[in-house]
């Protein structure tokens, strides 16, 4: 098995190899707005680290998010053109549950990233394996009741810590692929089926066609 992992869903723009065992190599940069600049090159990176060739690979894994429409469209759209390439399957993770892998915790726990628009994207776990609801995408002054004091990680919980109040510091801020290469090698190797490789956006995209758009039809 060697899975190459991408995530964009979040403004880290990651890549990772995995043979089954370990992470092999990984790398990322955080930069909302360069993902369809900097995946590519991360993805040499890796293989380049690892002494491997993209024709090695024989599965991806990406990010589903949730996360903005124009980011994390590039990790899935290229994971997908990989796959075709290559002729290997295509598995996505939710992203939040990479974050949640990487904290390594195993009590209760919330997983935030920045929405935008004063939003975040958020779910909850019992462990750092374990999802307990669907991702959603909220004000965080909604979720105060919820939330306080409860442990949480990721960006959301970081730029929002007045409701997030039980935010660990020290937890993972932004996406690794090295995090949902390792989830998502341990869930294939129980027979665990993973995601479509479909964008969970949770919200339409800022463009859109015009309410009172006028058709123009040649004479």
């Amino acid at each position: 098995m060697l899975l190459l992992a991408l995530d964009t869903a979040t403004p880290a723009v990651t890549a990772a190899l995995h043979d089954g065992s370990r992470v092999l190599a990984a790398a990322g940069e955080v930069d909302a707005r360069r993902h369809g600049e900097l995946l590519l090159p991360a993805v040499d990176r890796v293989l380049a680290e690892a002494g491997r060739k993209l024709a090695d690979v024989t599965g991806i894994v990406a990010g589903v998010g949730p996360g903005p429409y124009t980011g994390l469209r590039v990790g899935l759209v290229t994971a997908t053109a990989f796959g075709a390439a290559l002729d290997v399957p295509v598995h996505g993770l939710c992203s939040l549950d990479g974050l949640a892998y990487a904290s390594g915790l195993t009590e209760p726990f919330v997983v935030a990233t920045d929405a935008r628009r004063k939003e975040v994207y958020w779910a909850r776990y019992a462990d750092a394996r374990t999802r307990l609801t669907e991702p959603a995408v909220d004000r965080p002054a909604d979720l105060a009741d919820e939330v306080a004091g409860v442990p949480a990680v990721g960006a959301g919980a970081l730029l929002y810590d007045t409701v997030f109040t039980g935010v660990r510091r020290d937890g993972p801020e932004h996406q690794s692929a090295a995090a949902l290469a390792e989830l998502a090698a341990a869930k294939l190797a129980a027979g665990e089926e993973l995601l479509p490789p479909r964008p969970l956006y949770l919200r339409r995209p800022d463009a859109q066609v015009p309410a009172n758009y006028k058709v123009v039809t040649p004479k």
